[in-house]
């Protein structure tokens, strides 16, 4: 009987060691296993992203291979804005007393962050599904979100005031634009969202109707509109004009001035590099450069056909040419306003630019007797401006007797320009002029309304 007591209380504590030895291994083990499959998860989608960039470096067919991740991506990158916003929030808190949040679905959202902003993006990667940044300017906070993985009702909206910047130059971009205020006005009707403005790249013709239901004049939603080209539906009231700036969506960096870009001498008296067109001025603008012999004093390289996007070769031509000529050709395409103008400030060489009308409903001279480009007009742009190019002989022997040192004082002067241009910062603002930074305007108009 003792014996088999003994045995009974050996096996009792045998059980109890083994079921304590149990316990411990899932306390101390399983937590490592765990932590262990969420580290495989992760580096499953850090590979996905890694193998999108590639199919989009390679081919446009990449980014349509299945990828079982992708959810779980989108999550993550909502997450990590969710989360970065709420750090920049609690950082800012009492510092900053307005909050604007830009949604960039154009490329000019990038001229807008990178240029005007002077904001970083994270990631650097430009073939990344989704990038943001932050920038606080005077008491405002800004936040700016783009890429393809950013889509309506995919992320969180947490603040009151919004900047959409949509592309509505054909009726393939107009669609997806619509579904984007249809999607803002749903957010203003249910009083997730308070302020909408709208920076809309136009059509080339100014054929802008589609959006006049969705202006709040007209019974919509959207307060501001600032709108590129010379529209005729410019008031400097509800609706402002908003330059093109450089052609962002061909990789055309935010340029910092040297020594070297303001002081030295230039090879060529001025440069075009660019499409020429059948029947067009710039055939003419050609015709002159060969009858005057200035094609030898000048940079000229053409094409006969346009094409959307440069290779590394051809932008590294196009950028050197801009940096070593003292002006740049600019004669019209479908609008009188090119990014080439931007492009050529950039560099401090000075736009030579076709001051003609365009076919189309841009603005009407007899009622705008500064159009085209009315608003650079305004902002007493640097610029020599001709109606035929029959003056630009005229021009460039004037250009030859001009010394070194006026030249470096006119690069500064176009420079200084330009960055009042971008940022409103520097003594051309006034009063009496229109103000085109767009965190003036829009932060002025939501306070009044706000308080």
């Amino acid at each position: 009987m003792r014996l088999t007591r003994k045995r009974l209380c050996s096996f009792l504590i045998a059980l109890y060691c083994l079921f304590s030895l149990y316990a411990a291994y899932h306390v101390f083990f399983g937590r490592r296993r765990q932590t262990s499959a969420a580290s495989l998860r992760g580096l499953r989608k850090g590979a996905a992203p890694a193998r999108d960039r590639r199919g989009r470096v390679q081919s446009s067919l990449g980014s349509e291979e299945w990828n079982p991740w992708e959810g779980d991506e989108k999550y993550e990158q909502q997450r990590r804005f969710k989360t970065s916003l709420q750090i920049v929030n609690k950082s800012t808190k009492g510092k900053t007393d307005f909050q604007v949040q830009i949604w960039g679905k154009a490329a000019i959202g990038l001229y807008l962050w990178e240029h005007i902003f002077e904001g970083l993006l994270d990631p650097t990667d430009v073939t990344a599904q989704w990038r943001e940044g932050n920038s606080i300017v005077g008491r405002t906070h800004y936040s700016f979100i783009t890429g393809p993985a950013v889509v309506p009702g995919y992320f969180s909206v947490d603040v009151n005031n919004v900047v959409l910047i949509l592309n509505g130059r054909e009726k393939a971009k107009i669609f997806y634009a619509t579904q984007w205020l249809l999607y803002a006005q749903n957010l203003i009707q249910t009083q997730k969202l308070q302020h909408l403005a709208v920076v809309l790249l136009g059509n080339e013709h100014c054929n802008n109707d589609w959006i006049n239901q969705f202006l709040k004049r007209n019974g919509g939603f959207v307060e501001l509109l600032f709108i590129i080209y010379d529209s005729p539906w410019i008031n400097n009231m509800d609706v402002f004009q908003w330059p093109l700036g450089v052609a962002t969506y061909r990789n055309f960096p935010v340029v910092e001035a040297s020594w070297s870009m303001l002081h030295n001498e230039r090879p060529y008296l001025c440069n075009f590099l660019g499409t020429v067109y059948e029947n067009s001025s710039r055939q003419e603008l050609m015709n002159i450069l060969k009858q005057e012999g200035i094609d030898k004093l000048c940079l000229v390289s053409v094409r006969e056909q346009w094409q959307p996007q440069e290779t590394n070769e051809s932008l590294k031509n196009y950028q050197e040419a801009l940096l070593h000529s003292d002006l740049t050709l600019c004669p019209v395409g479908v609008n009188t306003e090119c990014y080439r103008i931007y492009e050529a400030c950039s560099y401090g060489s000075i736009p030579v630019v076709e001051d003609v009308m365009t076919a189309g409903s841009c603005g009407n001279t007899s009622i705008y007797h500064s159009a085209p480009l009315q608003l650079l007009k305004s902002m007493d742009a640097p610029f020599i401006f001709i109606k035929n190019w029959k003056e630009l002989p005229a021009v460039l022997e004037k250009e030859k007797t001009i010394i070194l040192q006026e030249k470096i004082q006119r690069r500064k002067m176009l420079l200084h320009w330009e960055a009042a241009l971008c940022s409103g910062k520097t003594e051309l603002w006034s009063q009496t002029k229109p103000k085109l930074c767009l965190c003036t305007y829009y932060l002025g108009t939501l306070r009044k309304q706000v308080t």
